[in-house]
C-alpha cells in the first residue's frame, strides 16, 4: 500500500518560569514543507496565540516571530516577550497554545497546531503569593470577641510569677488517673470509729451508716456496687431504690453487650476479599477487586491498567469492521488532534460533531460510538497512543488481523493515523481508505 505524506509539524513544548522577570515559555518545532521535506537553515514566519477556555476559545495573547531553522529543520523560540503576556490570569484556565507557521518566512500561514497547556505554565500563577508585605491585621470575628484578644505580655509575665510561688509537684496527672482515699484533701478521719462512739456520731459522714472492713457501707451494698464496676447485670427492684442509711441508691443502667460479629455477615464477590471478624477489635475490611491485563471485564478485555490497578482501558472482544473509512464522505479539518490515555473519547466526539451523518454511510468513529458491548455505551475509537498500547497486548486480547487499524487521531484535513498490526508501524493514510476498526473504553 502507498501512504501519502503532507505537511508535518512535530511540536515539543516546555515551559520555564523564573523567580524574576522575564517570564517566558520555550517552544520548539520541526518544520516541513508541502513536499514533506525539512525546511533547513531558513527563516520561517510564525504567529503564536494563547486561547482561553477551549481549543477555539478567546484569544488572550498573540505575538509573531521570524525564527531561523537549523540544519535539522528545528526552530527554538521563547514565547511571552510581547505586551499582555504578564497579565494573563493562569488560574482562570484551561489555556491552549495555537501556532501558525509559514515555511516561506511570510505571514501566509499554512501549518496550524493547537495543544492544551498543562500544569507547568501555571507555575506563573504561583507568583501571586510569593511574598507578603506590610502588617498582618487579625480580623477573625471569633478571635476578636474572645478573652484571648485582650491578653498582653504583662499578663503572661504576671501568671508566670504567680505560678512560681507554690509547689506544683504532682499537679499534672494522666487522664485515666483515679485518686486513692489518701489523696483526698479534707477527708474525715475514721480511726476512732471502732473504739469509741459510732459512725453516726461523725459529721459529714459518707453515704450508708454501717461500717465494714471495706470502709463505709454494708457488705451487701458494696457487693451491688462492685457488680456495677464489673459490668455484671444487677437487680433493679425496690432494694436499689430504697433509702439505705443517709442516701438513696439509684438504678443501675443496663450495659449493652458488645457486638461479636454475628449481627452482620459479609460475603465477598468475584475477586473481592473480606477480612476481619466484624467486632470492634477486628472490623470487617473489604478489599478492592484484583484486576489483570487479559481479564474479561465490563464488556471486553483489559489491555492496560494504571498504577492503582483499579482503572484502565478495555478493548472490544472482536473487530467492529474489517473495511471501514475514517471520514463520512467529506474532507475537513475536524481538529481531532488529541493523543494519550482517554484522548480517543474526545477525538471520537469531535469527529462525529464535525462529520455528522455525512453521505449516509457510517465511518470508524461512528460505529465505535454506537457499539454497546456488555451494555456499556461509552465505547470510542482509540487515539494513536491508545492504539499502540492495544497493539502491544494484541496477543493477550486476541482476534486481530495483520492489517491496518484506524486511530481517532487526525493528521490533517486529508489524512489520519493508522497502525499496522503486523509490525506495529504507525503512519498516516488518506481518510477515504477502508481499514479495520476495534473499539475501546475506559473504566
Amino acid at each position: 500500500m502507498k501512504i501519502i505524506f503532507t505537511i508535518l509539524a512535530a511540536v515539543l513544548m516546555t515551559a520555564t518560569v523564573w523567580g524574576q522577570s522575564p517570564e517566558k515559555m520555550s517552544y520548539q518545532a520541526v518544520i516541513r514543507n508541502s513536499s514533506n521535506a525539512l525546511v533547513t537553515s531558513a527563516n520561517v514566519g510564525m504567529q503564536i496565540s494563547i486561547l482561553q477556555g477551549s481549543s477555539i476559545g478567546t484569544v488572550v495573547y498573540t505575538e509573531t516571530q521570524t525564527p531561523t531553522t537549523n540544519a535539522n529543520g528545528l526552530v527554538s523560540i521563547e514565547i511571552g516577550g510581547g505586551a499582555g503576556f504578564s497579565t494573563i490570569d493562569w488560574a482562570n484556565g484551561p489555556y491552549f497554545i495555537k501556532t501558525e507557521t509559514d515555511p516561506t518566512g511570510g505571514t501566509a500561514y499554512t501549518i496550524v497546531g493547537i495543544s492544551e497547556l498543562m500544569s507547568v505554565p501555571y507555575a506563573l500563577h504561583a507568583k501571586t503569593a510569593e511574598s507578603i508585605t506590610g502588617t498582618v491585621t487579625e480580623a477573625d470575628p471569633i478571635f476578636v470577641a474572645s478573652p484571648a484578644n485582650g491578653i498582653t505580655s504583662t499578663n503572661i509575665t504576671n501568671w508566670t510569677t504567680a505560678y512560681g510561688w507554690g509547689n506544683h509537684s504532682g499537679l499534672y496527672r494522666p487522664i485515666a488517673w483515679v485518686p486513692a482515699w489518701t489523696d483526698v484533701t479534707g477527708k474525715p478521719t475514721f480511726a476512732t470509729v471502732a473504739t469509741s462512739g459510732s459512725y453516726a456520731d461523725l459529721s459529714n459522714k459518707p453515704v450508708n451508716a454501717t461500717t465494714t472492713t471495706d470502709g463505709f457501707m454494708s457488705s451487701g451494698d458494696k457487693t451491688k456496687l462492685d457488680g456495677i464496676a464489673t459490668g455484671a447485670e444487677v437487680n433493679v427492684n425496690a432494694d436499689w431504690n430504697a433509702i439505705s442509711g443517709d442516701a438513696q441508691i439509684l438504678n443501675k443502667p443496663t450495659i449493652p453487650v458488645a457486638a461479636d460479629g454475628s449481627e452482620t455477615k459479609v460475603t465477598a464477590g468475584t475477586n473481592v476479599t473480606v477480612t476481619g471478624a466484624g467486632t470492634t477489635a477486628s472490623p470487617y475490611v473489604v478489599g478492592n477487586p484484583t484486576l489483570t491485563i487479559g481479564q474479561s471485564y465490563q464488556g471486553g478485555i483489559i489491555f492496560w491498567l494504571d498504577a492503582t490497578g483499579q482503572h484502565g482501558l478495555i478493548a472490544a472482544t472482536a473487530d467492529q469492521s474489517a473495511s471501514m473509512r475514517w471520514y463520512a464522505g467529506t474532507n475537513t479539518y475536524t481538529m481531532a488532534l488529541a493523543d494519550g490515555i482517554g484522548a480517543g473519547k474526545s477525538n471520537t466526539d469531535i469527529i462525529i460533531a464535525n462529520q455528522g451523518r455525512g453521505d449516509g454511510s457510517t465511518y470508524a468513529a461512528r460505529i465505535c460510538h454506537e457499539y454497546n458491548g456488555g451494555n456499556y455505551g461509552d465505547w470510542y475509537l482509540p487515539s494513536k497512543y491508545e492504539l499502540n498500547l492495544l497493539y502491544s497486548q494484541k496477543t493477550v486480547v486476541g482476534g486481530f488481523a495483520s492489517a491496518y487499524y484506524w486511530s481517532s487521531s487526525e493528521f490533517n484535513n486529508l489524512f489520519a493515523w493508522v497502525q499496522f498490526f503486523d509490525n506495529g508501524n504507525q503512519v498516516n493514510a488518506n481518510k477515504s481508505n477502508a481499514f479495520y476498526v476495534r473499539a475501546v473504553r475506559a473504566f
